[in-house]
């Protein structure tokens, strides 16, 4: 709606609109009544602000320039939002020296979809495409480096906490192995 010729950006963003609202869809489902009034009030604002910004764009933004320099800006910060979100992860992995709360394959596809979005915003060359993929490239090679960093520390901080539980039975009395009789 904003600029012609971008249907594979219209494609694959109403393929990953679906996804989320199934994901979201899913959330509601099975979370608590508080956990789904947030959610229900955040997707609210969301979209009262998309609206506003739709009807903005269409009907003050007569032309496909101007329309992108509304709706652009915008759209880089809220993928920049997206792909800054794990940051909070990475300082706890930072501060545990652990990988545990940092799933390996969602940093490895947030790296992959970064450098995808980049190369293809450079093949066209759409800064409104190029800074915040760019960006996200960097974030998700971030944590793949921490990944990496802190995996082997990960394995022996798990193994320490297995033998402490373990260890922690066998001196309430319990058997932790199988018993010898007599």
């Amino acid at each position: 709606m904003v600029h012609p010729h971008s249907l594979l950006l219209v494609t694959v963003n109403a393929a990953g609109f679906l996804i989320e609202t199934i994901y979201l869809l899913l959330f509601l489902i099975y979370s608590n009544r508080k956990q789904r009034i947030k959610v229900q009030l955040i997707m609210l604002v969301e979209l009262v602000f998309l609206t506003i910004l739709s009807l903005l764009a269409l009907t003050v933004a007569h032309t496909t320039k101007v329309r992108s320099d509304i709706v652009g800006p915008i759209a880089i910060v809220g993928n920049i939002m997206m792909y800054a979100a794990p940051l909070s992860v990475m300082k706890l992995v930072i501060t545990t020296k652990s990988v545990e709360f940092m799933p390996f394959f969602l940093s490895l596809f947030s790296l992959l979809n970064g450098v995808s979005w980049t190369v293809y915003a450079l093949i066209r060359f759409d800064p409104y495409i190029v800074i915040p993929n760019g960006l996200g490239s960097l974030l998700g090679a971030a944590q793949l480096i921490l990944y990496a960093t802190f995996y082997k520390s990960t394995k022996r901080q798990l193994a320490e906490r297995k033998a402490t539980n373990e260890m922690g039975l066998d001196e309430m009395g319990q058997s932790v192995g199988p018993t010898k009789g007599p």
